[in-house]
């Protein structure tokens, strides 16, 4: 007698589903699943292995004996094998033992849809459920206003490894840890949203978590599953929400993993002009195939569903728009049309993010997308992709480009700081100041500023004050808050000892402010991806290197005239043109001393005269501390 019973939680919906690609929770189907069977506790296995022709469970329960626990291949070619195996229960440590009808090939696979996963560097899947019991259903309800694109959002970009380290045991927090001490700081700093770089269980710690292998399970490096959910618990009930990298573009080729799965290119495209990433040594997904997108669709919605993520950052959009990206001539062949787009991530890209607002409208996806690619963040039925969101490299290159350089030479640049202002409606742009800024050679954001310490530490916070009053959402890289010196290394903690120095501690009591006024100021944020949210005062006054412009709310009143002076000289009796006669009232200066700045401030109100200046009827004269950005409230 065999012993694997034949039990199956799959429908004929279900497999026709899946093979038609519009199977989107596929994780409630395929991976191990603890069940009962005639009275009889043990687990349900199924994985996708159409090339097989034996597939047998191995583990820590039949000392890795092949053959012992042979799967059942289902009838209606869909390539699935399944199977009860009684008193095999939760925590159970397991592989599939694959072998192909493809010469022979055999192979020890982890599961793709696992729950759990071995602490690296082990590689074996573990039979898991939870009960855990949310908390967070205030927030749930409400998140809506949090994520909407006519809210406040902050995001602070981080990696759990590296945060902050527990010292003398020299070890990560963990995701109990981190629920006390990293919710304490976010809300402390006033960040709405927290982003971590990708949690999902991955091999080699250099890759920062971006070469995965265990999709549907959170790395065990910093605990169970639960213990994961209680963190992005924890966060919901102090109102912040989170985002998650998400990893579609690529996976390593670990033998364990999802590569040449079942001695076929069954996850990867069969052609290395599609199916292989030189820059990362990865394979790329075969878009094309129905079931890989059912796979990867159901992926996202896993996240979201049963983790109640609040948005996911698609990773390296670029790389699967484009079938020449980074290929050289002859490396890559043209689609049907001629072209070079990716067709098939093209119409992925739009049935994830149909699927993904169709099951959880109060969500954001947001697309790290470098290139020029139209429409990113434009709905499905305009023609675009579906995104709620698109990282802005252009802003980012040009604005640190153009803070690199020392304050003399900046009249001659004045374009680099104003030119995103020319498609910055175009799509739905979140400015980012990311991971990839500060590794590499790139130096620390506050590396790359020029001048003697007080001079870097202005323009550091100058920097921060024009991201902040630009429009678009914002996210900013762990440490980037305090004036980090060192780049990031994903083997270290943050260089928290900073904080014992003033100018760090000031840098950070001014980002900590900086959030505060984002997310109390409507103009800020209301109209942050439309033309009516901005409106330039001056973008030509290349001589003093100033610039001047409104932000505007959906009321007048709302309204803040921001002013920036990006050289280390005060001016004083500055004149601004002005919308109307009106009062002018700063509440915000990057050069108070609380900030570590030189404290030249405008205590007073200042009433416009009737002075024709910069193309309007009234004006007002101001002060413009040296490499500071003030805010004014126009009444």
């Amino acid at each position: 007698m065999s012993k694997v019973q034949s039990y199956s939680l799959f429908t004929d919906f279900d497999i026709n589903l899946f093979k038609a690609g519009k199977h989107f929770r596929l994780y409630e189907k395929f991976g191990s699943h603890p069940v009962v069977v005639d009275g009889v506790k043990g687990t349900y296995f199924s994985v996708w292995a159409p090339t097989a022709n034996q597939v047998s469970v191995i583990g820590d329960f039949n000392h890795w004996v092949d053959g012992e626990f042979k799967l059942n291949v289902r009838w209606d070619s869909s390539g699935i094998w399944e199977g009860f195996i009684p008193n095999v229960g939760k925590g159970t440590i397991y592989k599939y033992k694959i072998h192909s009808n493809n010469q022979g090939y055999i192979s020890e696979k982890a599961d793709p849809y696992a729950r759990r996963c071995e602490h690296p560097p082990k590689t074996a899947s573990v039979v898991w459920e939870d009960t855990y019991k949310w908390k967070d259903k205030n927030w749930m309800k409400t998140r809506k206003e949090h994520n909407s694109l006519k809210s406040p959002y902050s995001v602070y970009e981080i990696h759990l490894g590296s945060w902050r380290k527990k010292a003398e045991e020299d070890r990560s927090l963990s995701y109990f840890e981190l629920a006390d001490e990293l919710v304490a700081y976010l809300k402390d700093m006033n960040f709405t949203h927290v982003e971590f770089m990708p949690i999902m269980e991955y091999p080699y710690d250099p890759s920062w978590g971006y070469q995965i292998t265990g999709y549907f399970a959170p790395t065990s490096r910093f605990g169970y599953p639960e213990e994961f959910k209680f963190l992005v618990d924890k966060l919901h009930q102090n109102g912040i929400g989170i985002i998650l990298d998400w990893v579609p573009s690529h996976f390593p080729e670990d033998v364990h993993g999802l590569g040449y799965f079942d001695g076929s290119h069954l996850y990867e495209h069969p052609d290395k002009r599609k199916g292989y990433h030189q820059d990362w040594k990865s394979l790329i997904f075969n878009y094309g195939r129905n079931e890989v997108r059912a796979f990867l669709i159901s992926n996202a919605i896993f996240w979201l569903d049963q983790y109640h993520a609040d948005g996911l950052r698609v990773d390296a959009v670029a790389s699967m728009l484009f079938l020449d990206y980074s290929r050289e001539e002859g490396e890559w062949e043209p689609n049907e049309y001629g072209g070079n787009e990716n067709l098939d991530a093209i119409s992925f890209f739009k049935e994830l993010n149909i699927e993904v607002y169709s099951s959880f409208p109060d969500v954001q996806t947001i697309a790290e997308e470098s290139t020029a690619f139209p429409m990113v963040s434009k709905p499905t039925f305009a023609g675009g992709l579906g995104f709620g969101m698109k990282w802005m490299m252009g802003w980012m290159h040009d604005t640190l480009q153009y803070f690199a350089k020392d304050s003399i030479y900046r009249k001659y640049h004045q374009n680099e700081i104003t030119f995103s202002l020319a498609y910055a409606f175009t799509e739905n742009f979140m400015l980012p100041l990311s991971h990839d800024e500060v590794v590499y050679g790139k130096n620390s954001i506050l590396g790359r500023m020029p001048g003697d310490e007080w001079q870097r530490f202005a323009n550091l916070r100058l920097l921060y004050g024009c991201m902040f009053t630009h429009p678009g959402t914002k996210l900013l890289f762990m440490g980037g808050e305090f004036g980090q010196y060192n780049e990031w290394n994903f083997q270290k903690s943050l260089d928290w000892n900073l904080l014992e120095f003033e100018p760090h501690k000031k840098t950070q009591n001014y980002f900590r402010e900086l959030n505060k006024l984002y997310k109390t100021t409507p103009a800020l944020f209301e109209n942050g991806f439309t033309q009516a949210g901005f409106e330039w005062i001056s973008y030509d006054d290349t001589e003093n290197s100033v610039i001047s412009f409104i932000r505007k709310g959906d009321k007048p009143e709302d309204n803040v005239l921001v002013i920036c002076n990006f050289t280390p000289n005060p001016i004083q009796k500055y004149r601004v043109g002005v919308p109307n006669k009106s009062k002018l009232k700063e509440i915000f200066n990057s050069d108070s001393e609380v900030f570590g700045g030189s404290g030249i401030l405008n205590l007073k109100q200042i009433t416009s005269k009737k002075q024709p200046w910069n193309g309007r009827e009234y004006s007002a004269e101001l002060t413009l501390p040296p490499l500071g950005i003030i805010i004014l409230q126009l009444k």
